[in-house]
């Protein structure tokens, strides 16, 4: 297949699986500075050290590379896809006239800022082409390595399960396999709120505690995932998958992950906003507002998220924070999210 990826931090490495997968890849980024140092060393030095990128791989600092594409992958931050897709348009309504639509395949997790939006709606708001999504517990670091990776991709809409099937068999290598659901808002909304999840982890760990209280974190945080999801419209099967429970122990005990890297910081005693300016994108930082901002419109309980939020945004100390968790009223654990 002919395969654009937009961005190349994640993107480099996807670039990397699928050329060995024998797909004609191309990458784009609009960092000029980023695609100059990749050309001179043939590795991204400060993403994926060490991860030798073939020649074969084309590189453009110019959106038009998705013209003639069958699979254009947005490997970007969130509050860029919107405006990336709108460039993508404009080129694919013209390439597209005598080949038909590329399938759109989206790999980044989070909301829209300010919106709280999901990628995939973003996504279908500005593009006619079919929108696929992927999600699962993937760092770059490891995929650019060739490391065994699952994921699950998933189709924006029912009528483009086609399209998300022929994504699965596309990308699907020897290491890296590909599973299917149907469960779009599951997959997103697991993929963006595990992300908060990690931050307060790596606050935790920033703190000095241990395994016990990680783990704590991570089923309660877990729950409130799942809580929030199904009244979103999601099914409550999916956050026991890949893109639920997968992804969220993946970013939360990894130091690849920059949410809990951000979370050590902050624990440690670095200011959030300085935290995230030092570690760079930290999609959980953002989706705390959102989270918190979505749950309060359907009346759900997010304490570990609401206590995220006292610390990133109002100045809440994380050990008072923690105290307060633990002095909550006691009730049962178990939530039965399939009645």
């Amino acid at each position: 297949m002919n395969i654009t990826i937009l961005g190349c931090g994640f993107g480099t490495a996807l670039a990397v699986l699928l050329d060995n997968a024998g797909h004609k890849v191309r990458a784009y980024t609009k960092f000029q500075a980023e695609l100059d140092d990749i050309l001179k060393y043939g590795e991204h030095k400060r993403l994926l050290p060490g991860v030798i990128i073939a020649h074969s791989i084309e590189f453009y600092s110019d959106i038009s590379c998705v013209a003639g594409a069958d699979l254009i992958i947005f490997a970007i931050p969130s509050q860029f896809v919107r405006e990336t897709a709108r460039l993508v348009a404009e080129v694919s309504e013209v390439a597209s006239r005598d080949r038909g639509k590329a399938v759109v395949l989206n790999v980044g997790k989070g909301f829209e800022p300010d919106t709280g939006v999901r990628l995939s709606r973003v996504l279908l708001d500005e593009l006619t082409n079919p929108v696929v999504i992927m999600a699962g517990p993937c760092h770059a670091e490891e995929v650019g390595r060739n490391t065994p990776t699952t994921v699950t991709v998933a189709p924006a809409a029912p009528e483009f399960e086609p399209a998300a099937r022929m994504v699965q068999a596309a990308i699907n290598t020897p290491a890296f396999r590909v599973y299917y659901t149907r469960d779009v808002i599951g997959c997103e909304l697991g993929a963006a709120l595990k992300n908060c999840i990690a931050l307060a982890c790596g606050i935790l760990d920033g703190l000095g505690y241990g395994d016990n209280t990680r783990a704590a974190l991570m089923t309660r945080g877990l729950a409130e995932i799942t809580r929030l999801g199904v009244a979103l419209g999601a099914d409550y099967e999916t956050f026991l998958g890949l893109a639920g429970v997968g992804d969220l122990i993946v970013t939360c005990t990894s130091n690849h992950s920059r949410n809990h890297r951000a979370g050590v910081l902050i624990g440690q005693g670095v200011s959030p906003e300085l935290a995230v300016t030092k570690i760079g994108t930290v999609e959980g930082y953002a989706a705390t507002k959102m989270a918190l901002r979505l749950a309060g419109e359907n009346g759900v309980r997010i304490p570990i998220i609401t206590g995220l939020y006292g610390i990133c945004f109002e100045g809440t100390d994380p050990l008072a924070t923690l105290n307060s968790l633990m002095a909550r009223p006691q009730r049962e654990e178990v939530e039965h999210f399939y009645e």
